[in-house]
């Protein structure tokens, strides 16, 4: 804009300087005459406006011929092929199967406790014992009793096989023998009730009742609370729409927000029922717990596999745009020469699946093409681009 001012100025200095003495400005404003100055303003200003003209139309030729001419300046990226995996998020609790009250099977007083909260134990371990009210005597008496009779039974069949005897007297020894051994089991059952013993390996989470506390079996008389942390699973319900992509063996990744963790794991089960309330079916997901911070009932988001793709080619979602037909499109570089300008070629394509801000192209471009990222909004099909950086994707 200077540059145009100046030679305004120097223009109408020497258009000045070219009229007679008699008629430069200076001589008519020293006269004084009103009509002439306003003719010789007039005058200048046309020749003024016609210059501004003429320097247009030269600005016009040195952009469309100088090498130096402003293009829209854009980023662009080269497409590579990439592995894509895509990912549905659902939410669900974890749970596990082995989360059990431990009742009493036969009434009496809680004798004595044998752990405490937090103790791990296997399957079997005793944890409590119950007042059986004598009848462990009761026991002992009849296993003398079932000795006794054996060693009839023993001496019977002796004399049976040495033909000394009658049949009776051995098949009557016989009957004894089993009648008694029969009671003996039957009465250690019910003395084994009286003990308590962890029904899997665990851990107890809650010792509920004291030591000298009357229980029965029924509600309001567990003893124990024992969870089984390693065997953690986490359910929930798949969309119909999905019934297809989501099978056994899908990768899942399962993050838990409370603990900032995700963990690596599989589809173990996939249902084979809608529900018709939610049109959804259920699915199984193992929940490794090897430093046992995750417990039973925390919230969880899991991400399923649904679809792969090992040779996907992937865009950001910010480049794409949409023509009045509902067609999207971006622009891809071609032509590239030394000087890094290019030209602008727009490209209809057909999109796949999205994951976060990166769509899948199916259809309209080609590994190696250089596409137009940053700049993208401003450029038109056709259009000259000065590529100010190229990125290798």
């Amino acid at each position: 804009m200077k540059t145009k001012i100046a030679l305004l100025f120097v223009a109408v200095s020497l258009l000045s300087a070219c009229n007679n003495e008699n008629d430069s400005v200076e001589s008519l404003v020293a006269q004084g005459d009103l009509e002439k100055i306003r003719a010789k303003k007039g005058e200048l200003t046309a020749q003024v406006r016609r210059l501004e003209k003429e320097l247009s139309l030269l600005d016009s030729a040195i952009d469309a011929k100088g090498t130096n001419h402003k293009l829209p300046l854009v980023t662009t990226y080269k497409i590579e092929k990439t592995a894509f995996q895509h990912y549905i998020e659902l939410q669900g609790d974890v749970t596990t199967k082995q989360n059990v009250l431990v009742y009493p099977e036969m009434p009496g007083t809680l004798l004595k406790i044998y752990v405490t909260e937090g103790d791990r134990v296997s399957k079997g371990q005793l944890l409590a014992t119950l007042d059986h009210g004598g009848m462990a005597n009761q026991l002992q008496q009849q296993k003398t009793q079932l000795a006794l009779a054996e060693t009839t039974f023993e001496r019977q069949k002796r004399l049976w096989e040495q033909k000394i005897g009658t049949e009776i007297q051995f098949l009557e020894a016989k009957a004894r023998y089993e009648a008694q051994a029969d009671a003996v089991r039957q009465l250690q059952s019910q003395l084994d009730k009286y003990s308590i013993r962890a029904p899997f390996n665990g851990i107890v989470d809650d010792v509920i009742k004291e030591q000298g506390t009357v229980v029965s079996p029924g509600p309001g008389s567990e003893i124990f609370r024992i969870v089984n942390l390693s065997d953690m699973y986490i359910n929930v319900d798949v969309p119909e729409s999905h019934l297809t992509s989501v099978k056994e063996g899908k990768k899942v990744q399962v993050y838990f927000p409370v603990l900032n963790d995700t963990i690596d794991s599989k589809v173990r089960q996939a249902g084979n029922y809608i529900n018709p309330n939610n049109r959804a079916f259920n699915v199984e997901v193992p929940v490794p717990n090897k430093n046992g911070q995750i417990k039973p009932n925390l919230s969880a988001k899991v991400f399923i596999n649904d679809y792969t793709n090992e040779e996907a080619i992937l865009i950001p979602q910010g480049i794409i745009s949409e023509n009045a037909e509902g067609e999207q499109y971006v622009y891809v570089a071609t032509e590239v020469d030394k000087e890094n300008t290019a030209v602008a070629e727009k490209r209809i394509i057909s999109t796949g699946k999205s994951q976060g801000n990166l769509v899948e192209v199916v259809e309209g471009l080609s590994d190696g093409e250089s596409l137009v990222d940053e700049g993208a909004r401003r450029v038109k099909a056709g259009q000259e681009v000065q590529i100010i950086k190229q990125i290798a994707e």
